[in-house]
């Protein structure tokens, strides 16, 4: 199974309460921060309900 190479590129000032949620269990909350996470339907979901605040790239 791939990894994904997930980059924080917005703030999350404004953005909706769930949106910022997301952001953190997905373990960003700053601009410029990247993580890497296991290629799941679950992260998958995450990323499609803030692909506006993130990069991602394949690991």
């Amino acid at each position: 199974m791939a990894d994904l190479k997930i980059t924080q590129v917005r703030s999350t000032i404004g953005c909706k309460p769930k949106q910022r949620g997301t952001i953190r269990a997905l373990g960003l909350g700053r601009i410029g921060r990247t993580v890497t996470h296991p290629d799941t339907p679950s992260v998958r979901g995450m990323i499609h309900r803030v692909p506006h605040l993130v990069t991602v790239e394949e690991a």
